[in-house]
């Protein structure tokens, strides 16, 4: 049964470097689903903003602000029209929020751009992304940082918890006095 630790050594030198590859691999996409997402988010954007141009413009051709229309249809008794009146302050409310975003989303720094990405996540665009994301390997700094924490946050996970409990487990079915050799 000797053999067997040499063996358990050398796979787990070997898993100890596709993990390696793996986290460097997975957290290097991070940037990639952000910059997706934020193109995604871009358009929502643009989108929204040219329906409330849409708005803006049928208020200035009636001789009344934005608010005002808003107001006239929402005070309407035809739930359609008054739906209308709810639906301009909703595309404002909108383009707000996305703005807010978008803005949020281009200042933050390298290190803070993932907390500022989760605080400003929209579901809907983030599904949006996640169904049509491409994988890309980044050459940019924060590709190379990203997969650098990749590799430190896998290298630790395993060192850190899973080796010492496969060891654990390899002890307990060594013959006792191999066990005691160890």
């Amino acid at each position: 049964m000797r053999w067997l630790k040499p063996l358990f050594s050398a796979s787990e030198r070997l898993i100890d470097r596709v993990l390696c590859v793996v986290g460097a691999i997975v957290f290097s996409q991070a940037p990639e689903f952000m910059q997706q997402y934020l193109q995604r988010l871009g358009g929502h954007l643009g989108e929204a903003r040219r329906q409330l141009a849409q708005f803006e413009e049928l208020a200035r051709e009636a001789g009344r602000t934005l608010q005002q229309l808003a107001a006239q249809y929402a005070a309407n008794t035809d739930p359609a029209v008054a739906g209308m009146g709810h639906l301009i302050g909703e595309t404002q409310a909108r383009v707000a929020t996305l703005a807010a975003s978008e803005a949020a989303l281009h200042d933050a720094s390298i290190w803070g751009r993932p907390f500022v990405f989760l605080r400003q996540l929209d579901g809907e665009i983030a599904r949006g992304t996640a169904s049509v994301f491409k994988p890309a390997m980044p050459t940019t700094l924060e590709g190379a940082c990203y997969a650098l924490v990749g590799v430190i946050v896998i290298l630790a996970f395993y060192h850190g918890i899973l080796a010492p409990l496969i060891r654990r487990s390899f002890g307990r079915f060594r013959p006792k006095s191999q066990a005691k050799l160890a």
